[in-house]
């Protein structure tokens, strides 16, 4: 986004729901952006944000490594929100003092009002709200007020309304806040004066200036899976550089079944884009012969798929830039970039990249969670038969299939996998379900088929309920349909003889299994 746009800057200390304050914010049609909490403060300057949120955190202020901004944010006259941790740090930062709690307070609470302007306008005076901390503030710094309190925490929200400081000791971010939306709200609209205009029409806008700048009149190429994702990214790309775009479909030998054949007869009748179909499925699996690890897998495939399109930009011609649909979680998970939170798994299109490459990366989507990329789909008239399918990983079924890639195995993994999702559909349950897949697993166990004895794989399944992916419940399947699924594929995929069920969230689970 641009300077212009108004912004609210989230910075990162670690919590595992910074991404949802992100997306609280974004939903009251305020864009936000995460960056860590040690960005230089020129750089946060440089932004120029409406507004500031310290995220929570799972540190104390007085660790030997606690995690600290520069204190010359609090100098620069912009309206600051700290969350739990945030307004710890608040607290020790302008001379107030942070104690350990008596009493750790987790779980609900109920949150007395004593001052109901400002942040708790429109609420009533008492309201239910989640708590999650070990610390609380002993003494507020000079010029704050307490203006709520719970049992445990005599001051569980405070204000400095001279320098537009505002603190809670709670969580707004979680639904667990039945009231954190309008909290939160309060704080964008009328303390740090912005104003609900962001949506995927100013996304577009933005978006379709920043492309015509960075590609200007250069060719760019685009990495087509056939998901939602790239399927965007292509499509928002080509409304800026028409026909100097050329999009590659690699088969790499990891698709669903029948995958090829129904992305390109789907993306040449509906959206006309000039496709070139490679068929590199040899490579691919001869690379992934030789090593197991998943991380590793991710890696192979990541410069496998660069290897192809260098060679296909060089027949298309001079080509410098390379298109791909990255998304937000994407780069999180990814990539330690946005503060303290660990990296969970690599994704080929982005921490599995080589450091080196010929082509510039396009990424237009990577500040976008996925149903904000659907909608931004909706904007471009993209048809939602390709917008709302379940989303694919990009390295494909070599994150299903466990452990060592075969084609033997890839092939059994397809035919459960189609089985999963005629049945799920069938049913009428596809469209309530975020992602639903089957995984390989590598491990024999003994069963009975025909009155014989026999020692096959397992295959998982796994179905979730999510909003973004970020976070993710197992899905509520009836039992009468897990028990057809499970009789079909025991009977029909030939080296099967066992379906389990995966009832994991996220967290502590990943939606994948590798």
């Amino acid at each position: 986004m641009s300077s212009s746009t108004p912004k609210i800057l989230i910075l990162d200390f670690g919590s595992q729901y910074t991404q949802l304050i992100a997306r609280r914010v974004r939903e009251s049609r305020v864009y936000s952006e995460i960056v860590p909490y040690h960005l230089p403060l020129k750089e946060i300057e440089a932004a120029q944000p409406s507004g500031i949120i310290l995220s929570g955190g799972p540190s104390s202020v007085y660790d030997r490594k606690a995690p600290l901004c520069d204190p010359g944010l609090f100098k620069l006259s912009v309206p600051i929100l700290g969350i739990c941790y945030g307004m710890q740090l608040m607290t020790h930062l302008l001379g107030g003092k942070v104690a350990r709690a008596t009493k750790r307070e987790y779980g609900r609470a109920d949150l007395l009002i004593d001052d109901s302007s400002d942040l708790f306008k429109g609420l009533p005076n008492r309201t239910s709200v989640w708590m999650s901390h070990g610390d609380r503030i002993e003494t507020l710094p000079p010029g704050f007020q307490a203006i709520a309190r719970t049992d445990n925490s005599p001051a569980a929200a405070m204000k400095d309304p001279r320098r537009n400081f505002f603190a809670l000791q709670f969580h707004p971010e979680v639904v667990h806040t039945p009231q954190g939306r309008e909290i939160l709200q309060n704080f964008l609209y009328h303390i740090a004066g912005c104003k609900p205009t962001w949506d995927m029409g100013s996304f577009l806008r933005e978006a379709e200036k920043t492309i015509a700048a960075q590609i200007g009149a250069g060719k760019a190429i685009c990495a087509l899976s056939g998901g939602v994702d790239s399927s965007v990214a292509a499509v928002l790309v080509q409304r800026v550089i028409g026909k100097r775009l050329t999009c590659i479909f690699v088969d790499n030998g990891l698709l669903r079944k029948e995958e090829a054949k129904r992305v390109l007869d789907t993306f040449k009748k509906n959206l006309k884009l000039n496709i070139r179909f490679i068929d590199a499925s040899d490579r691919f699996l001869k690379r992934l012969s030789a090593d197991s690890h998943p991380e590793r897998k991710r890696k192979i495939i990541g410069k496998e798929f660069i290897r192809v399109f260098d060679e296909e930009a060089k027949k298309v011609g001079k080509v410098d830039f390379l298109v791909q649909g990255t998304l937000y979680p994407d780069v999180i998970e990814s990539v330690s970039l946005k503060g303290p939170s660990a990296t969970i798994k690599t994704h080929h299109n982005v921490g599995g990249l080589p450091k080196r490459m010929r082509l510039k990366l396009v990424e237009p989507l990577r500040m976008l969670f996925k149903d904000e990329v659907r909608r931004l789909g909706v904007e471009l008239g993209i048809p939602e038969v390709l917008l709302y399918r379940h989303p694919f990983p990009g390295p494909g079924l070599a994150v299903r299939v466990l452990g060592k890639i075969t084609k033997e195995r890839l092939d059994r993994l397809r035919e459960a996998d189609a089985i999963f999702e005629e049945e799920i559909r069938k049913a009428g349950l596809y469209n309530a379900i975020w992602q639903a897949f089957a995984v390989y697993l590598p491990v024999h166990s003994v069963g009975v088929m025909g009155d014989e004895r026999t020692y096959e794989n397992a295959i998982a399944l796994r179905a979730v309920t999510s909003q973004d992916g970020m976070t993710a419940d197992w899905a509520d399947i009836p039992h009468d349909v897990l028990k057809r699924i499970s009789s079909r594929i025991i009977n029909e995929v030939k080296g099967i003889n066992r379906v389990v069920y995966d009832i994991s969230s996220k967290p502590p689970s990943t939606i994948e299994w590798e």
